[in-house]
């Protein structure tokens, strides 16, 4: 069943919509999101995209070279094995591939440093090295040292434990486990090698629905044996350069005109940090791309920014095109193919799809009766919430997000008294505009790259509340923004091509 698009509502004309939902009145704690501080105060709708291009026009250094143009050299890629020649030794060898000298031996069973020209070594992967424990330090020797006719004993000193307590061998099997569970759709949120509530939680609820994984030795083997390897490497390509904002120029910075022993006392003038973001800069843009390169690539493999330098502490300067990362072995969420046709199923009445929403904290999605797939979801808003049953309808890809500025609630009155300024009486209310402005799609969006309109029980006309994804994957639990329901881009991703248009969504407590 396709439904058709209904493009402007308010809460006003939904007013049969409290029935099912309650909205409670924001609080000091709720912080919004950047750029936002007083648009969350204002009526929004979602509108399709104006054109069907996703991405933005590729910077003249990134554009494919004319004909007859030298090509760019390929990008190194690390090998599985290496061919020992002339002049080589363990160390070199070691160091070219980024790894101990032991580690080199230990991988290829080796007593001592002793190589020949044409042997093969093989060359361990970024998780395997992750994998590998040290040898033992030897036992305490003495070496005797004849230095001008004295001879001085040395104790060799035990080598230091390079994971004392295990936490690389916990981080390592953590991410193997969030990586399983995002593989199998039972989405642990961003990957990040800790033992966070949803992670566990997520976990928890895996191994009651899959008998072959009850236990905790069970699951692990399980999870053992379909990753492999818990991280995979990525080398950043120029047309990944469509979904990333441009840098700014940097600020002009003007000298310090003030006495000499001033300029002195702090020779290097203080530099202004760039102005917030406001509601005109996003309104201004033409396509909410990602901010960095790293923001491409932490959410292309489902993971936090942070995580991600993390475990690429040797990346010091701007990822370029070619600059390869350490990636977890995700089923990468691929921006440019993830709005390709048909986002949607057809319904299967043999299999029937169902969903719930439990707690307004996770998305549940089954087959049959079976459980599919569980991903993390908050509310936009504080408060906002479900009851009873809706249905999915239709998905839309690239949204845009429109407002008038008009206010969602009509202004707190109360008598004024001359001098003083009602408290309550919130933010100042702006002139509503005559015309539409539009925040641009992208992932950056405040509602992300789908969205998925709802309807009340059996019904046809959206709510203004939608299922969609988000810009701020790492905080879209702690800051407020527009829109319903959110995802993370990768999940509502998944989420679309889950739940065709006419499954019922409940709501649940637990």
């Amino acid at each position: 069943m396709k439904t058709p698009w209904v493009g402007v509502w308010s809460l006003v004309a939904c007013g049969s919509l409290f029935s099912q939902t309650t909205v409670r009145p924001l609080t000091a704690a709720s912080k919004p999101e950047p750029g936002l501080e007083l648009a969350v105060t204002w009526k929004w709708w979602v509108v399709p995209p104006e054109v069907k291009e996703w991405g933005m026009p590729l910077p003249e250094s990134l554009r494919p070279k004319p004909a007859g143009d030298p090509a760019p050299e390929p990008t190194v890629v690390r090998p599985e094995t290496y061919e020992v020649s002339k002049g080589d030794a363990i160390i070199k060898i070691a160091r070219k591939f980024e790894m101990e000298a032991w580690q080199l031996k230990q991988f290829n069973n080796l007593k001592d440093d002793r190589i020949q020209i044409g042997q093969v070594l093989r060359i361990p992967s970024p998780g395997q090295l992750l994998t590998m424990v040290p040898p033992p330090p030897p036992p305490e020797k003495e070496v005797a040292s004849q230095k001008k006719s004295n001879k001085a004993i040395i104790i060799e000193e035990p080598a230091p434990d390079l994971d004392p307590g295990g936490e690389i061998q916990q981080e390592l099997d953590n991410v193997r486990m969030q990586v399983f569970l995002d593989r199998e759709m039972f989405s642990p949120g961003m990957i990040d090698g800790k033992e966070g509530p949803a992670f566990l939680k997520v976990r928890e609820i895996y191994q009651k629905s899959r008998p072959d994984a009850a236990n905790s030795a069970s699951l692990k083997a399980k999870a053992e044996a379909a990753v492999k390897e818990p991280y995979t490497r990525y080398a950043l390509r120029a047309d990944d350069f469509k979904f990333i904002r441009p840098p700014k120029a940097e600020p002009v910075v003007v000298p310090d005109k003030g006495s000499a022993s001033a300029r002195k006392k702090n020779p290097k003038p203080d530099i202004p940090a760039p102005p917030p973001l406001t509601i005109d800069d996003l309104v201004g843009a033409d396509f909410l791309g990602y901010g960095s390169a790293w923001e491409f690539v932490a959410e292309r493999f489902h993971c936090d920014e942070e995580f991600l330098h993390h475990i690429n502490p040797q990346l010091k300067d701007a990822p370029v095109v070619g600059t390869d990362f350490q990636v977890p072995n995700v089923i990468p969420f691929e921006i440019e193919k993830a709005l390709d046709a048909p986002l949607q199923p057809a319904a299967d009445p043999q299999k029937p799809i169902t969903a719930a929403v439990v707690l307004v904290s996770r998305l549940e999605i089954s087959r049959d009766g079976q459980l599919i797939a569980v991903m993390p979801l908050r509310s936009a808003r504080p408060g906002l919430y479900g009851r009873d049953k809706w249905t999915v309808l239709d998905a839309i890809p690239q949204p845009r997000m429109a407002t008038k500025r008009e206010p969602r609630e009509p202004p707190k009155s109360a008598p004024a008294t001359k001098g003083v300024v009602n408290p309550d009486a919130g933010p100042g209310i702006a002139q509503p505009l005559e015309k539409e402005q539009y925040l641009a799609p992208g992932p950056n969006n405040p509602v992300g790259v789908i969205w998925i309109n709802l309807a009340k029980s059996g019904g046809i006309v959206p709510l203004p509340y939608g299922l969609h994804g988000t810009g701020i994957p790492a905080k879209m639990a702690s800051l407020q923004s527009i829109g319903g329901f959110r995802l993370t881009n990768w999940d509502i991703t998944r989420a679309a091509r889950l739940m065709p248009a006419g499954t019922v969504l409940q709501w649940k407590k637990e």
